[in-house]
């Protein structure tokens, strides 16, 4: 059983990793940074025009909390999360894409 156990914990800890040049972690550290950059700013635009849904979209997807938990940090229903989460993805996915939804 204890071998078991240390056989998942170097699992968990990237035992099957594999080795990767720096050159071409630097390449996906590059496209992952433009998309973070990117996000950035549609996150920005959207505080522009509703506060709360961005608030919302920080809460839920940086700070990793549920609907409910959001929904007490700023006093709101849990149906009221749920809605700006919602529209909040659907108007990130747009700006992201350059997709617009008719």
């Amino acid at each position: 059983l204890v071998d078991h156990a240390r056989v998942r914990c170097v699992e968990k800890r990237g035992g099957d990793a594999r080795r990767v040049a720096l050159d071409e972690a630097l390449v996906v550290a590059d496209a992952k940074s433009a998309e973070l950059v990117a996000l950035d700013d549609a996150l920005k635009a959207l505080a522009e025009i509703d506060p709360r849904r961005a608030e919302v979209v920080e809460l839920r997807y940086f700070g990793g909390l549920s609907n409910e938990e959001v929904a007490e940090v700023l006093k709101v229903h849990t149906n009221t999360v749920t809605r700006d989460w919602n529209m909040a993805r659907a108007w990130l996915y747009q700006q992201l894409t350059g997709s617009a939804s008719n």
